[in-house]
C-alpha cells in the first residue's frame, strides 16, 4: 500500500464536486491544463489512513459518458485509457442528495467499465430539510458499491470517504445491470470479435466522436471498423441504453429513497420569481454589481496605500544599503518598482474574485445566465455565452476555454471573438490607477464617482461585446440552431473554505502569471532606460550643468534634471519619441507610449512599465501614483494625466486587444491565425479611434 493511488473525482455539474475536492486536498492542489488541450485540470494530494497518499484528479463536470462537449471528452478519454499515468485506481462519483436519480446515470455507466467505484452522496445536511430518507444498506447492495454520506458544509463523512478510498481493493467491480440486453445479438457479435476487451469500452469507442489520442490507434481503428450500424441506429441504441439505466435507477430508488414532500420547506421558487423577474431581476443584478465595485474601492484603499509606500521605501532602502552600481540600480529601479506596480493591486483583485466566488457558490450566477439569455438571443448569442462573458471579468483565457460547452460553432466563434471586450482583471490595475488620478473624489447617492466610473467601464466592455456579437451575427454566414438549457442549482450559503481557496488560487495565478512577464519586461525596460548611445546621453551631466549654470539649482534638483535628460535620450527614450507622433493626438507622451507598446504582452504591464520608467535615476522616496500625478504635459502644460487624457487612456484599454496569451488561445480554439489577427487589428484600431475622439472632444 506504499504506492500513491490515483483517484478520479467524477460527477454532474453542481453536485458539490469542488467542495469534496477541497475537503480532501486542502491547500495541496494545483491547477493546469490537460496535455495538448486548453481544458482546466485540477489535481491535489490527499493523505489517507495508514500512510497512504492519493493523487486526486477533479475531472470536468459531465452528465453522462455520452459526450456532447470537449470537457466531457476529457472524462471519457481518461476512463478508457489504462496506459494514461492518471488512469484512476478508484473512481469517486459525487452525487447531490436532491438529484440522486439523475446523478446515478453517470454512476451506472462508470460501473460498466469495471473500475472500483465509490458513490458519494453530498449535501446530506439538507436531507431533513427536504424530507429525504435513504436506506444506505439497500442502496449499497443494489448499486454494488460503498456509499459515503457527506456534508462538506458540516465537515461530515470526509473521514469515512478517505477510509473507503484506502480500502478501494475491497470494492466490487461488477456492473449494476446488463446494458447489452438492449440488442443482444449485436453485443454478442461485438464480444466475440474482441474477446479480450471490456464490452462497454467497445460500445463507447463506437458511439463517441472522441479523439482517443493516447489509446492504441490500431486498436481504435479495429473497433471502429465494427460500425455495422448507421448513425441513426446507434443513436436509437444509445437512447434505449439510457431508458434501461433509468428503469434500473427508478426501481432501486423506489425502495432505497423516500421523500416526504410535505416536510420540504422550499423558498427557491419564491426567490427565483424575484431574481429572474424581467424587471426586478436586472435591477437586483445592477445593485449587486454597484455594491461590488464600491466595496472594491472602499475596502482595499488602506492595504493598497500601505503596499504602495512599502515598495517605495524598499526601493530607497535598497539604494542606501547596497553598494552603488548597475546591479543595485537594476534591483532598486527595475525589479522592485516593476513588481510593486502589480502587487499593489492584489487587494482589489482578491476582492473581485471573492465576490465572483460568492455569487457562484450561492447559485445566483446560474440565475444571471438564465436572466441574460433573454437579451443574448437578440444578438446572435445563447445564454451559455454569458458564462464566458462573465468569467471574462477574471481572465479572457479560461473564459474562451469555457466556450467549449456551446454546441453551435457559430455561437461559439462569436463568443470567442467578443469575450476579450469584457473587462478582465488584467485591465483592473490600469483602470484603478488612472481613475484615482483623473476622477475626482465625491459621492453620488452614497456611491463614489470612482466606483461609478469603474462600473461604467465594465458596462462599456460588456456593451461592446454585445454589439460586436450582433454585427458578427449579421456578417458570418454560418447556419446553426441550438436550444438553451441551464441547470438552476439550489440556493446555499457559500462555504468559507471554498471561497477562500478560490480567491487564493485565482489571485496567486494572476500575480505569478503577470509577475513573470512583468519581471522580464522590467529588466529589459530598466536596461533600455539606463543606457543609451550618442553624445546627448553620454554627456548628459556636462550638457545640463552648462544649460542651467545661470540658475541656482541645488545638487538634488541638478541630479534630477540630469537623470531626466539621460532617460529622454536613452534607448527607451529614442523609441518613445519615435512613436510619439502617432500617440500625441490621443494626449499621451513618449513614456505612456512605451507603456502602451510593452502592455501588448499583457495589459497589467502598463503600470509596471511606468513604475520602472519613473524610478530610473530618481533618488526620492515617492510612490508611483505621486510620480504619475506630477508628470507635466510638455506641450500644453498642466498635468499630463488630466481628465481628457485619462478618459482617452481608459477607453483605449477598454477596447484594445492587448494580450498575447489570449491571442494564442484564440488560435488554438479556432485552429486558425485568421481570427486572432482580425481581433488584434480591428480591436486595436477601434480603440485608437475612440481614444482619439474622446481626447479631442474633452481637451
Amino acid at each position: 500500500m506504499s504506492k500513491q493511488i490515483n483517484v478520479a473525482l467524477i460527477g454532474n455539474p453542481n453536485t458539490g464536486k469542488t467542495s469534496v475536492f477541497n475537503s480532501l486536498t486542502g491547500l495541496n492542489q494545483k491547477v493546469g491544463n490537460y496535455p495538448g488541450i486548453t481544458v482546466e485540470k485540477k489535481e491535489g494530494i490527499c493523505k489517507l489512513p495508514r500512510g497512504v497518499k492519493a493523487h486526486i484528479i477533479d475531472l470536468p463536470g459531465t452528465y453522462s459518458l455520452n459526450a456532447s462537449s470537449l470537457d466531457e471528452n476529457v472524462v471519457i478519454e481518461l476512463l478508457l485509457n489504462k496506459n494514461d499515468k492518471d488512469f484512476p485506481d478508484v473512481a469517486v462519483v459525487v452525487s447531490d442528495v436532491e438529484n440522486l436519480k439523475r446523478n446515478l446515470l453517470l454512476y451506472t455507466q462508470i460501473k460498466d467499465l469495471k473500475i472500483p467505484t465509490i458513490l458519494v452522496i453530498n449535501m446530506s445536511d439538507r436531507m431533513a430539510y427536504k424530507g429525504i430518507q435513504l436506506d444506505i444498506a439497500y442502496l449499497e447492495k443494489e448499486l454494488q458499491t460503498k456509499i459515503a454520506l457527506v456534508s462538506t458544509r458540516k465537515n461530515k463523512g470526509i473521514d469515512q470517504l478517505k477510509e473507503l478510498i484506502t480500502n478501494y481493493k475491497e470494492l466490487s467491480t461488477e456492473p449494476c445491470l446488463n446494458a447489452s440486453e438492449i440488442d443482444k445479438e449485436y453485443f454478442d457479435k461485438l464480444r466475440k470479435a474482441f474477446p479480450n476487451q471490456l464490452l462497454y469500452k467497445l460500445w463507447l469507442v463506437i458511439t463517441q466522436d472522441v479523439n482517443f489520442g493516447k489509446i492504441d490507434r490500431n486498436e481504435i481503428d479495429a473497433i471502429n471498423s465494427f460500425k455495422t450500424k448507421g448513425k441513426a441506429d446507434l443513436k436509437r441504441l444509445q437512447q434505449k441504453e439510457t431508458i434501461k439505466r433509468y428503469q434500473f435507477i427508478n426501481n432501486t430508488l423506489k425502495k432505497g429513497q423516500t421523500i416526504d414532500l410535505k416536510s420540504a420547506k422550499d423558498l427557491r421558487i419564491k426567490l427565483d420569481r424575484i431574481l429572474t423577474h424581467k424587471v426586478w431581476g436586472y435591477l437586483i443584478f445592477a445593485v449587486i454589481l454597484l455594491t461590488i465595485f464600491q466595496a472594491i474601492y472602499d475596502w482595499s484603499s488602506v492595504p493598497m496605500d500601505f503596499i504602495d509606500s512599502a515598495f517605495a521605501s524598499l526601493s530607497e532602502w535598497t539604494k542606501n544599503v547596497m553598494p552603488e552600481g548597475a546591479f543595485t540600480s537594476l534591483i532598486a529601479e527595475g525589479i522592485i518598482p516593476g513588481l510593486g506596480g502589480i502587487v499593489i493591486f492584489i487587494p482589489q483583485i482578491a476582492f473581485l474574485f471573492l465576490f465572483i466566488s460568492v455569487l457562484e457558490e450561492t447559485g445566483y450566477m446560474s440565475r444571471v445566465v438564465f436572466l441574460m439569455d433573454r437579451i443574448m438571443r437578440r444578438f446572435g448569442l445563447s445564454g451559455k455565452s454569458v458564462v464566458p462573458l462573465i468569467s471574462g471579468t477574471a481572465c479572457a483565457i479560461p473564459a474562451i476555454m469555457a466556450t467549449r460547452n456551446i454546441e453551435s460553432w457559430k455561437e461559439r466563434l462569436i463568443t470567442i471573438l467578443v469575450t476579450p471586450f469584457t473587462t478582465c482583471s488584467a485591465r483592473l490595475p490600469v483602470y484603478l490607477i488612472i481613475i484615482s488620478l483623473v476622477i475626482p473624489e465625491g459621492r453620488f447617492f452614497g456611491l463614489s464617482y470612482q466606483a461609478l466610473t469603474l462600473m461604467l467601464l465594465y458596462l462599456i466592455g460588456f456593451g461592446a461585446a454585445i454589439i460586436s456579437a450582433w454585427i458578427l451575427n449579421k456578417i458570418l454566414k454560418i447556419k446553426s440552431k441550438t436550444f438553451f438549457v441551464v441547470e438552476m442549482p439550489n440556493y446555499k450559503l457559500p462555504l468559507f473554505k471554498n471561497v477562500a481557496l478560490t480567491v487564493l488560487e485565482k489571485t496567486k495565478s494572476f500575480v505569478f502569471g503577470a509577475g513573470k512577464i512583468i519581471l522580464a519586461i522590467s529588466i529589459v525596460l530598466w536596461f533600455l532606460a539606463s543606457y543609451g548611445s550618442g553624445d546627448d546621453f553620454n554627456n548628459a551631466e556636462e550638457i545640463i550643468t552648462t544649460q542651467f549654470a545661470s540658475e541656482n539649482l541645488s545638487s538634488e534638483e541638478l541630479q534630477q534634471k540630469i537623470s531626466s535628460h539621460q532617460l529622454e535620450h536613452s534607448f527607451i527614450g529614442i523609441a518613445g519619441h519615435a512613436i510619439e507622433p502617432a500617440i500625441r493626438p490621443l494626449g499621451y507622451d513618449w513614456k505612456i507610449g512605451i507603456a502602451i507598446v510593452s502592455s501588448f504582452a499583457a495589459r497589467e504591464v502598463f503600470v509596471g512599465t511606468l513604475a520602472t520608467i519613473y524610478s530610473v535615476g530618481s533618488d526620492e522616496e515617492e510612490t508611483i501614483k505621486n510620480r504619475m500625478a506630477g508628470e507635466v504635459n510638455p506641450i500644453l502644460g498642466g498635468p499630463l494625466f488630466n481628465f481628457a487624457s485619462g478618459i482617452s487612456l481608459l477607453l483605449f484599454y477598454a477596447f484594445a486587444m492587448q494580450c498575447m496569451s489570449t491571442l494564442a488561445v484564440v488560435k488554438r480554439e479556432t485552429n486558425s491565425w485568421k481570427w486572432p489577427m482580425y481581433q488584434l487589428v480591428i480591436m486595436s484600431a477601434f480603440a485608437y479611434v475612440v481614444a482619439l475622439i474622446a481626447y479631442q472632444v474633452l481637451k
